[in-house]
């Protein structure tokens, strides 16, 4: 009885967090389109002064004021692995500190592979979600100090020169295995890649590696021309560029469409890429649009 009890009581919060979906005519209705951004993530999402700011946050609301509602943020800390995050915000639960979940979901890396994900029962991982809407290429970028290094042809370069890296990022697995552990003992962890960014102000390493949209902010930030891009490439890394979009419960094509129908405009009337030079960020279109 007592298992009963509680397999009961499970199913009752499953029911409600799945009777927090919204279907798009009661958005319409409510006026109001909730989107989960990622939080402390600049120059994507972000809060300044109080204020959200980003990339991300200036897109969103673009698009819902497109659609003719207001904009209320659900700030996201980021899970271990996105299936994590989007199981949270989308589609089953965690309670966020508005109570409800979110309709949207902003910054979903999209792979077709990780879409198409099954587990051992042969079903799919995300069938809950539907990944739509991409609207920006993204891939790996590196900066260097030019006092202490004169030019990045290639990764060789670094041999003897610290890089800053975010820990437990692509980029530090990548430094700590590539070309038979070569660069190891150059990688330098720090919690964020704003503080491995300061730690090359302060010189305590000569370049940092990030996503492009991250290092182009931090460059843009720090206004010195000393700063420099650098231009390589990066062997055996696997997947470097991706397509950045949207997600959204399954139930909840509606939306998907008509958020899609405002993206295009954005896009193709060049705002999208005006938002991000405000930003000081270099735009790239997804592959769709290519």
């Amino acid at each position: 009885m007592r298992q009963l009890i509680l397999l009961c009581g499970l199913l009752l919060s499953l029911g409600a967090a799945q009777a927090q979906v919204r279907d798009y005519d009661r958005i319409q209705e409510e006026g109001v389109l909730r989107v989960a951004l990622y939080q402390n993530f600049p120059p994507y999402s972000f809060e300044q002064d109080g204020q959200p700011r980003g990339v991300d946050y200036e897109l969103v609301k673009a698009l819902a004021e497109g659609l003719g509602l207001k904009l209320q943020v659900t700030w996201a800390p980021p899970g271990e692995k996105l299936d994590d995050d989007l199981r949270d915000y989308i589609w089953r639960g965690r309670v966020t500190a508005q109570g409800q979940l979110a309709d949207l979901m902003m910054r979903v890396p999209y792979d077709r592979e990780f879409a198409q994900l099954r587990n051992e029962l042969g079903e799919l991982v995300n069938e809950r979600v539907v990944m739509f809407g991409h609207y920006q290429r993204e891939r790996w970028q590196l900066a260097y100090d030019r006092r202490r290094l004169a030019e990045v042809p290639s990764i060789n370069a670094l041999q003897n020169h610290p890089v800053g890296v975010e820990v437990d990022s692509v980029p530090s697995f990548y430094l700590s295995s590539v070309r038979e552990g070569l660069l190891r003992s150059q990688a330098r962890h720090y919690p964020s890649p704003s503080l491995a960014f300061a730690a090359m102000r302060a010189g305590e390493v000569d370049a940092v590696m990030a996503l492009r949209g991250e290092v182009d902010w931090l460059l843009h930030e720090a206004g010195d021309a000393q700063l420099a891009l650098a231009d390589n490439a990066y062997p055996d890394m696997g997947r470097q560029i991706w397509d950045v979009g949207m997600a959204v419960h399954e139930s909840n094509r509606q939306l998907a469409y008509a958020l899609e129908e405002q993206l295009e405009k954005l896009i193709l009337d060049g705002s999208v890429e005006r938002l991000y030079a405000h930003y000081g960020l270099r735009y790239e279109k997804p592959e769709s649009y290519q």
